[in-house]
């Protein structure tokens, strides 16, 4: 195991800081996702060289070494005592986070295995084979297959109508999945019994990216040909395209009613998710945005320029760069304002960002207290508007006459009210 402590130098504009803990370089090739436990104890790492590595947040090393799949790691899926792994060897595998030890293979797909979907009582899996399938967590057993597109899955998403409609019995309540193809289609499957309930037509290119908005009921779609769709899952209707790429759309993060799109085209765009109206575009990127996520009002993208930057979601402002990786971020965790990147250059990067939200909490509270001196100069205005009392507000100071004969006016028409 090699953890190196580097000094990287970061920020925008003049502002440079060191902010880089290690740099974690375990794995003998590119590493292509990285998952957090629900708990933010561990992290998951899935590799080019066939291997995934678990990591303890607390001491940011590798605590164990998972080797056992006979090609490249594609994803990655962590929960607290399991973890799962999707392979180009067309095979999953379950392993247990405690030894180590593989205790499931779950074999069918017959061509590359590139996502994977965990749920509460099932797994779910899309590969280049055009299915997608379903698996039981325990035992590896496939459930049932989804076949009908004609390419490659290449996103996953699930529901239940009763997300939707809370008043729907435990009998009328069905369980949906959702897949993106290369086929340029989204299709909604009813899982029990592996029928397509719905195809979703409209996109002229791949569909790499899905963000489902339960309480809105919509899912919005990202696709090679530079759009974002969105479609309303009750009706299958879609209603709305964002237009304003002008590259394939990588990635998608949807929050606080905003949706965030990550493009080809060096950007990200802010989109309002109701009206599809673009009130940002954040442009400091000098090659594809590969991946980003949102937290506490800041987002952080990782980029095919090496790069990964912190922008101010609400000013567009770009607070940091963080420098040091040499091929193409693929994926990035964050968790008690650690930072987490892992890249095709072999190594998960460890940063520490906890000035970022230190100068956001600056920031608001200097927001807070303009706003109230605002506010007390408004009040002081409206005062001065009274004729009960009155603040001086010319630029001389007012002459003893003129404020005798002010307080006399003031006189008669208080005994006048009265």
């Amino acid at each position: 195991m090699c953890i190196r402590t580097e000094k990287a130098v970061m920020g925008s504009g003049s502002s440079r800081s060191s902010s880089l803990k290690k740099v974690c370089s375990d794995h003998c090739g590119g590493i292509n996702w990285l998952s957090l436990s629900p708990d933010g104890s561990y992290l998951l790492t899935a590799s080019e060289d066939g291997t995934a590595r678990l990591w303890k947040t607390s001491e940011q090393k590798s605590c164990m070494h998972f080797q056992g799949h006979e090609s490249y790691i594609t994803h990655c899926h962590l929960e607290n005592d399991v973890a799962y792994t999707c392979s180009a060897d067309q095979t999953i595998r379950k392993w247990d986070v405690a030894t180590g030890c593989c205790t499931v293979v779950f074999r069918g797909h017959t061509s590359i295995v590139n996502k994977l979907l965990v749920t509460r009582s099932c797994l779910f899996s899309g590969s280049y084979d055009r299915t997608a399938r379903c698996w039981s967590l325990d035992t590896g057993r496939q459930l049932q297959e989804f076949r009908g597109h004609w390419n490659g899955v290449l996103a996953l998403d699930h529901f239940y109508s009763q997300d939707f409609l809370p008043e729907l019995d435990s009998e009328q309540n069905k369980e949906f999945l959702i897949t993106g193809s290369t086929d340029c289609t989204v299709k909604l499957w009813l899982v029990p019994s592996g029928r397509c309930y719905q195809t979703l037509r409209g996109h002229k290119g791949a569909i790499l990216c899905m963000a489902l908005d339960i309480p809105n009921r919509a899912l919005f779609t990202g696709s090679r040909d530079y759009t974002v769709r969105r479609w309303d899952l009750t009706t299958g209707e879609q209603t709305k395209v964002f237009q304003e790429h002008q590259g394939s759309v990588i990635c998608l993060e949807l929050a606080n009613r905003h949706l965030y799109s990550g493009s080809a085209d060096q950007t990200v765009k802010c989109w309002k998710s109701e009206s599809g109206k673009c009130i940002r575009t954040y442009k400091a990127h000098k090659h594809t945005v590969s991946t980003m996520k949102y937290h506490n009002g800041i987002l952080f993208t990782g980029s095919g320029d090496s790069c990964a930057r912190a922008f101010d979601t609400k000013s567009g402002v770009l607070k940091k760069v963080f420098r040091g990786h040499t091929f193409v971020i693929n994926c990035l965790q964050i968790h008690n304002h650690i930072l987490y990147t892992v890249s095709h250059d072999g190594t998960l990067r460890v940063w520490d960002v906890q000035g970022l939200f230190e100068q956001e909490k600056c920031c608001k509270k200097s927001n807070r207290d303009r706003q109230c001196k605002n506010s007390r100069k408004s009040s002081l205005s409206r005062l001065c508007k009274n004729r009960v009392g009155c603040v001086w507000e010319e630029e001389q100071p007012p002459s003893a006459q003129s404020v005798q004969v002010r307080r006399e006016s003031y006189e008669r028409e208080a005994v006048e009210l009265i």
